[in-house]
């Protein structure tokens, strides 16, 4: 959604021979935006150099202005920044010392030579890493750039910014230190080889925007050879908060999970993801459509999530295009692209219909067209009720893992924290549009944390004693 009433910042080249600022100031007051500053950065007989900010309604009122300044005979636009960027200026998390050095005792005790008595206990007990290093609260965010949300495949230098964030939330929600690591290789066994040389730094790995199917293999692998928890959020985070609005939605429209006909639409990593946390929860009819339609047990698919999903979905074997195997579903769930879900597919749904349309920015189909005909509606927006946000389930699942020195995030640990994110809204306050808690609830991480831990010692993967 474009954003409003924007200010921004454009370094100004300007040849004094061949215009004057008066012309440049009509030129951004014609093109819609409005001065509110000037600093002058560099000035000689022939040449100034200026920054300007400026207020324009967005971020095509931006393009706008930067193209009439540069219309201008010896008038260039050098560089725009806006607060956005201005945030990421030098990165956005840095490291810190606990304590500081301030002598000689102090020198020898946290590097050389006392320290070696450190290391020694670890080499002998590596267990103690956790509790004489970073590893007992750290977790790194490893990304290599190849499907990162509303960009798909970018460099994993544009990566790191995204990466950056996600450590932000890490810390400001669940005070954990996150770690933003973007591989240059998109090669499976490097990456994995990569992964598993760092991990005896951390504490758990928070795999992000990896493309499909490579992020399955990669995750799987990980979970197999590693010691520490491993989880690909793009498709657990987003399904364990799906499942928990899907828990209380059900509570709305007093239907079963296991009664409910269910179609997921998309079936890359988080539709699939979503398919496994539906099932393991109790659902029973559960039909994927991706582009070409229904998958179905008649087919065999290149892909073989795809024919895992084929095995363990769509027990009446319905076939079609989502216009058609929508017909009597009590749910969808739309992890696609924008505007293929019709008002008249809803239409076709069951009484009092859930629709979750996830796509972003813009949904499968927008919460205005589908209002008359749904009883609750989710989306991933924020200017909607009902955001589903992974940053209501990784911050909590971790501080959980890392506390209990978890070895592995199971199935039973996922559900038990969707249960739990539901379990944050009372049945006094449970309504339409009140389904899932806001990413500001200060109940959701201590909920999650213990609902983990409590499930990690039940499965068996608590090593904290």
């Amino acid at each position: 959604m474009a954003r409003s009433n924007m200010h921004v910042i454009l370094r100004l080249e300007i040849d004094k021979q061949q215009t004057t600022f008066g012309e440049i100031a009509t030129a951004i007051g014609n093109a819609g935006g409005d001065m509110v500053a000037i600093d002058v950065i560099k000035e000689g007989p022939d040449l100034t150099v200026r920054d300007v900010t400026i207020r324009v309604n967005n971020e095509s009122g931006q393009e706008k202005v930067v193209d009439a300044i540069n219309a201008l005979n010896g008038a260039s636009v050098k560089h725009v920044s806006d607060r956005t960027f201005l945030v990421h200026l030098g990165g956005k998390v840095e490291v810190k010392s606990k304590l500081s050095i301030d002598n000689r005792e102090q020198l020898s005790q946290v590097y050389t030579p006392e320290v070696a008595r450190v290391s020694k206990a670890i080499d002998e007990n590596p267990l103690l890493a956790y509790n004489l290093t970073i590893k007992n609260n750290a977790v790194a965010v490893v990304s290599d750039g190849t499907a990162v949300l509303g960009l798909g495949k970018i460099k994993p230098e544009a990566a790191m910014p995204v990466m950056e964030g996600k450590a932000m939330l890490f810390k400001q929600f669940a005070n954990i230190n996150a770690y933003p690591l973007c591989l240059s290789s998109h090669e499976t066994e490097e990456m994995i080889n990569v992964i598993k040389s760092l991990s005896p730094t951390f504490g758990g790995i928070n795999l992000e925007d990896i493309a499909s199917p490579q992020c399955f293999e990669i995750e799987e692998r990980l979970k197999e050879e590693l010691d520490i928890p491993v989880f690909h959020d793009d498709q657990h985070g987003t399904a364990i908060v799906v499942l928990a609005g899907i828990f209380n939605a059900l509570k709305i429209t007093k239907k079963r999970l296991e009664d409910a006909k269910i179609v997921v639409c998309g079936i890359g990593a988080a539709g699939i993801a979503i398919t496994k946390m539906l099932l393991n929860a109790g659902a029973k009819n559960v039909v994927g459509v991706d582009r070409d339609g229904a998958i179905t047990r008649d087919e065999t698919y290149d892909n073989k999530m795809w024919n895992w999903y084929a095995e363990n979905t769509n027990p009446n074997n319905e076939t079609g295009a989502l216009s058609t195997v929508i017909e009597d579903a009590d749910i969808f769930i739309g992890v696609s692209a924008a505007g293929i879900l019709k008002v008249d597919d809803v239409k076709k749904m069951a009484t009092d219909p859930i629709v979750f349309a996830l796509a972003n920015p813009n949904p499968e189909i927008s919460p205005e067209d589908a209002s008359p005909y749904v009883k609750v509606m989710a989306t991933g927006r924020s200017d909607y009720p009902n955001q589903v946000n992974n940053v209501l389930c990784f911050p909590g699942i971790f501080r959980g893992v890392l506390d209990c020195k978890a070895s592995a995030i199971t199935e039973d640990m996922k559900l038990a924290a969707a249960k739990a994110i539901a379990s944050t809204i009372s049945e006094d306050e449970l309504n339409a549009e009140y389904i899932i808690p806001g990413v500001f609830n200060d109940r959701v991480v201590p909920k999650i944390r213990d609902a983990v831990i409590e499930t990690a010692y039940k499965t068996g993967v608590a090593r904290r004693t």
